[in-house]
């Protein structure tokens, strides 16, 4: 079936992290781009999260009440038996929940990501190829070169624009693959007065 890709705004949302070994150091370094208020609950934390700007690190055991008014809460520790009794928390409050390396008790998965300013991509097997998903992920990143990043920059300008000099819908998108268009016919990217001289012929 797969999982439906949802995009959520997460600046400033409450991020209770439970444990503090290698497998949740990465997922916040996926996450800390987007600024959540992240706080990793743990009596063992790794040295490298305090490499980590703007999280805050409590250094003991989990206790109840540490998940209340949690947006989201991510299980990374060793207890099947602690990690179980947070899910079931985080299901009767409707929190978003993810423990890792149990699919069953997840209400979010962390996709295969690829983050370059604006354009964000998320790559899901539905958990049944990690590899396939990295390879995927790879692919992206290597399109995602400084000439393509012009191109999404130049459309992103050009949005505005256009928005303001044609009348309607269907000139609109004719207009953006126009200059999508004139973006990728050579590798020196003309400057928007150009463009725009195209534009109004």
């Amino acid at each position: 079936m797969g999982y439906f890709p949802f995009y959520i705004d997460i600046k400033d949302k409450k991020c209770v992290v439970i444990g503090g070994g290698k497998t949740a150091f990465r997922k916040i370094k996926k996450l800390i781009d987007f600024e959540p208020h992240i706080t990793v609950i743990s009596p063992e934390i790794l040295p490298e999260f305090s490499e980590i700007p703007d999280i805050e690190i409590i250094h003991r055991e989990y206790r109840k009440g540490d998940i209340d008014n949690a947006f989201m809460v991510i299980t990374a520790t060793d207890n099947k038996k602690l990690n179980e009794e947070i899910f079931n928390i985080c299901q009767q409050k409707n929190i978003l929940v993810n423990t890792v390396d149990d699919i069953e008790k997840c209400g979010f998965i962390f996709p295969s990501l690829v983050h370059e300013g604006d354009i964000t991509v998320g790559i899901s097997t539905s958990g049944k190829s990690p590899v396939y998903a990295k390879f995927l992920r790879l692919n992206i990143e290597d399109m995602l070169d400084d000439y393509h990043m012009k191109i999404f920059e130049t459309l992103s300008r050009f949005r505005p624009y256009v928005r303001e000099h044609f009348d309607n819908e269907k000139q609109r998108k004719e207009a953006m693959e126009t200059v999508f268009e004139i973006c990728l016919s050579d590798e020196n990217i003309p400057d928007d007065d150009e463009i725009k001289t195209i534009l109004e012929r």
